[in-house]
């Protein structure tokens, strides 16, 4: 039993990715109950510093863990995820627990039925450890507006760990947890897996179910996988991927093995770069990641040439829409609201039905126009952001206009309106060692090539290996 403990106290030290502990777990080499267990020591341990959870889940992952060991030692295995702990962004309903999308409107909120996404990751067998913290409802891009406080980065505690998927990166950085679940609106996965090191997958719209989520904008919200490699998002993704009928926006598509995308060959592939607009302004050594990691995805590829995306300008969906949702507890308690989000809340409702209407049809007209890209490319590059984490104190007094994409999801909130399938992946540090992250981008439904390069890519370089101080 000593034997076995040194072994795990061991491999624990090394930082494994979830793939790692899912061959453990599978070979019976590692428990559920030893992992979980493990995994909450670290969050009590880790949490006050990086307030990434907002709830953690001790009795239920443990009452989970525990039944989950047991069918392993009866010789059943429901898969990748079985045994492994999970964590949740706070805006995901979970049955029984508080699910409080970072508001006190919501501080006591209790669903009453899982997620879709949640009943997907039970069946697989994830063990869920708690809910993470964010930008309140969504809304920003720094994860310093929350009922329960910022989220501090793993890299720099300063620091933002971006947003709105904050608790989510920071707790998936720090080994809290071997993945995450983040939403994805505005580029709220892929900006803060980029702030925190890690990977994001933003799926095609409508790829992954989003009932049982509090909703920022119904026409533009994505759910995806963060995890500290692409191997690890193709297992997430595998198990919550799929048709939803109960799911308006949900595409009646099968869903391919993911994990093929980490034996397919990337030699034959056409790589875009779009520098209008994504290249502009760049933070000098953002600039020099990027085009670093270029020259490295051009030798992999058949290589790259520029081009150009269709204009657009952003349509008023997203104002509007959260207007929408929020109306009925605004309009009764608007006092409960951070300052910053009830005033981007308020300005919904300046926007008329025209407007949106034609925002809507204008959102319809982009995501079949972006198709004619993909004729001569079949893949995007881009930097996920062209500045840097801001420090947490100067987020609290910084705030963008009302109406303005906050400058950090600039390169994100494109694809979120294109509705394809993007995923950010580590590609350098700063001088002050900070991560930085590269974009890859695909067509409608092409998550198995956008996963593909990332993981070739991954595989020749080690920018996704360095773990931050705090987590060793």
């Amino acid at each position: 039993m000593q034997t076995r403990r040194n072994f795990l106290n061991q491999l624990l030290a090394t930082g494994p990715s979830l793939q790692q502990v899912s061959e453990l777990i599978r070979k019976k080499s590692a428990s559920p109950v030893e992992l979980t267990e493990e995994c909450l020591k670290r969050i009590e341990k880790l949490n006050p510093s990086l307030n990434a959870y907002i709830t953690v889940m001790s009795e239920q992952a443990m009452a989970q863990a525990r039944e989950l060991e047991t069918e392993r030692q009866n010789g059943k295995w429901r898969g990748p995820l079985h045994g492994v702990p999970i964590g949740l962004k706070d805006l995901i309903d979970t049955a029984g627990v508080r699910t409080t999308a970072a508001s006190a409107v919501f501080a006591n909120r209790v669903p009453a039925e899982d997620a879709e996404v949640v009943r997907r990751l039970k069946a697989a067998g994830a063990v869920l450890v708690g809910k993470l913290n964010m930008h309140e409802f969504a809304y920003g891009a720094t994860s310093v507006p929350s009922y329960f406080g910022p989220v501090h980065n793993p890299w720099n505690l300063d620091r933002i760990a971006g947003g709105s998927s904050g608790g989510s990166a920071a707790a998936v950085a720090a080994e809290l947890c071997y993945g995450a679940l983040g939403s994805d609106t505005g580029g709220s996965i892929r900006q803060p897996s980029a702030y925190c090191g890690i990977v994001g997958l933003k799926p095609t719209y409508g790829r992954v179910s989003t009932r049982g989520v509090v909703p920022l904008s119904w026409s533009l919200d994505h759910i995806g996988p963060m995890c500290r490699s692409v191997a690890d998002a193709t297992l997430l993704l595998g198990a919550i991927a799929g048709y939803d009928p109960r799911e308006t926006t949900s595409i009646d598509a099968p869903v391919p093995d993911y994990t093929r995308a980490l034996r397919t060959k990337v030699s034959g592939l056409r790589l875009g770069i779009p520098r209008a607009i994504f290249f502009d302004q760049l933070d000098p050594e953002i600039a020099a990641a990027v085009d670093q990691a270029i020259g490295v995805l051009g030798k992999l590829t058949s290589g790259a040439h520029d081009v150009r995306l269709p204009p657009y300008e952003n349509p008023p969906v997203l104002t509007a829409e959260a207007y929408a949702y929020h109306l009925p507890y605004f309009s009764k308690t608007p006092e409960l609201y951070q300052p910053f989000t009830r005033a981007r809340i308020e300005s919904g409702a300046k926007i008329t039905a025209a407007a949106y209407i034609e925002g809507r049809r204008e959102l319809d007209r982009l995501r079949r126009a972006i198709q004619e890209t993909f004729t001569t490319t079949d893949l995007l590059i881009t930097p996920t952001t062209p500045v840097l984490p801001a420090t947490i104190e100067s987020a609290k007094l910084d705030v963008p206009p009302v109406g303005n994409v906050p400058s950090s999801l600039r390169n994100t909130a494109p694809f979120d309106i294109f509705g394809l399938p993007t995923i950010s992946i580590p590609c350098g540090f700063t001088s002050s060692g900070l991560p930085i992250g590269v974009q890859i981008s695909g067509p409608h439904l092409g998550e198995l090539q956008v996963l593909a390069l990332a993981h070739a890519y991954e595989q020749s370089t080690d920018w996704h290996t360095p773990r931050p101080a705090l987590s060793k």
